[in-house]
């Protein structure tokens, strides 16, 4: 079965978020939406999420699954504003517990806030499948960059968030807390176990060096052959090592303060005060 999929691709966060149809009816899932954030001054835009709301309202389309890949780091998710707009269901791996505690306890949340996952309305496992309309979608657990990181397969396609960039590109780094170059390793390796045919649609591009335009769409045996990181049979040990001496050079993402309050409530803002306004914290030298 193959999956008419596109990809919008969001200039400031460099995210794809992904309209995957049955190419049999009119059923779709959204997967990894974004709600734009400027940190400067505080405010929301939801603009991205207009495009989502119009291109699936355009083409006749049923949303029956917001999908999140991973608790992301780097931009905000959309899916409670979709939901409210286009129906369907919330997603994410059940792993989404230890981030929800790890970070809970960065924040300093309190007890109110619920660590169980209970802001989505599915927590999926490894080995898991659910449909789209007609169509049928597995669930690999692809830990690694975070411990919630799920790959979605649905017929010939694989959305495999932050595990695999374009193959000029190579892999997400696995510095943030309850990250693992060793678990991103093997969770690769699980990836390109698929067949070679398959589609990989990662969840960001940046443009390699020498590549002038984005990209988001490559195959398994693209990758098995071309990954500077992974390609080429590359081993363990090689890849552990790399890793881990690439990440300790990287800065903090723009957004991760903000990112990770919201996503870990399934895209909702942290609750109002008594009068009514919303805050984000800022944990000093806690990150």
């Amino acid at each position: 079965m193959t999956p008419k999929v596109t990809g919008l691709f969001d200039d400031a966060t460099n995210t794809i978020s992904y309209v995957v149809q049955d190419p049999e009816g009119s059923a779709c899932a959204i997967i990894d939406s974004v709600l734009d954030f400027d940190y400067a001054s505080g405010r929301t835009d939801t603009r991205s999420a207009d495009a989502l709301i119009a291109f699936v309202r355009e083409s006749g389309l049923e949303v029956q699954w917001l999908l999140e890949t991973h608790v992301h780091a780097d931009h905000l998710s959309a899916a409670p504003y979709l939901q409210k707009a286009l129906g369907g269901k919330i997603g994410i791996g059940h792993r989404i517990q230890v981030v929800q505690d790890t970070f809970g306890k960065v924040f300093n949340e309190g007890t109110e806030f619920q660590r169980d996952g209970s802001q989505f309305d599915r927590l999926f496992v490894d080995g898991d499948s659910f449909h789209i309309g007609q169509m049928r979608a597995d669930v690999l657990h692809t830990p690694g960059h975070t411990p919630a990181c799920l790959t979605y397969v649905m017929g010939d396609a694989a959305f495999v968030g932050d595990a695999l960039f374009m193959p000029d590109f190579g892999t997400a780094r696995c510095d943030f807390p309850g990250g693992s170059s060793e678990q991103l390793y093997e969770s690769v390796q699980k990836i390109l176990a698929l067949p070679d045919q398959t589609r990989i649609f990662v969840g960001h591009d940046y443009k390699a060096p020498g590549r002038e335009d984005y990209a988001w769409e490559t195959t398994v045996g693209d990758q098995k052959a071309k990954n500077v990181h992974v390609g080429g049979n590359a081993d363990k040990d090689s890849f552990v090592k790399m890793r881990d001496t690439r990440d300790a050079t990287l800065p903090m993402p723009k957004l991760i303060i903000p990112s990770l309050q919201v996503n870990m409530r399934a895209g909702h803002m942290p609750p109002a005060d008594t009068d009514g306004k919303v805050f984000l914290k800022i944990p000093v030298n806690g990150l």
